[in-house]
């Protein structure tokens, strides 16, 4: 099965060695995304607009799959502030509501950068 690679251009995924998402026939895997634009600039400060950003880079690259939200099955955010959890799953709720994914949601101790607060992942399966 062919693998299509799909990138950002995010200055981290040639750092650390990875893609944005990975297509493996009708199986899109979105990476871990954070509220970041593509010089790695935090959307801003607090939780929903970073998870606002972050979901819009999802949809992004499940488009660049050939994948639409509604593919989703499965979606895992990450949280440096349970706190938080009601801003982030309107934003969630936002982009998700009709789909309703299996979704997880844990409080980690931190992400890649101290103004980070959220990290999302998505996997899709492509409707035939």
């Amino acid at each position: 099965m062919e693998h299509r690679r799909i990138a950002s251009g995010s200055p981290w995924e040639t750092r650390v060695g990875y893609s944005r998402a990975v297509r493996a026939g009708a199986y899109v895997a979105v990476s871990g995304t954070t509220g970041t634009d593509e010089r790695g600039a935090v959307a801003g400060p607090d939780a929903y607009t970073q998870a606002k950003k972050a979901l819009a880079r999802i949809v992004d690259a499940l488009r660049d799959a050939g994948a639409r939200p509604s593919d989703v099955v499965r979606t895992r955010i990450y949280v440096t502030d349970i706190g938080d959890w009601e801003a982030i799953a309107r934003a969630h709720a936002e982009v998700f509501d009709a789909v309703r994914p299996a979704a997880t949601m844990v409080e980690v101790r931190r992400l890649i950068a101290p103004d980070i607060r959220v990290e999302i992942e998505a996997d899709a399966i492509i409707a035939g």
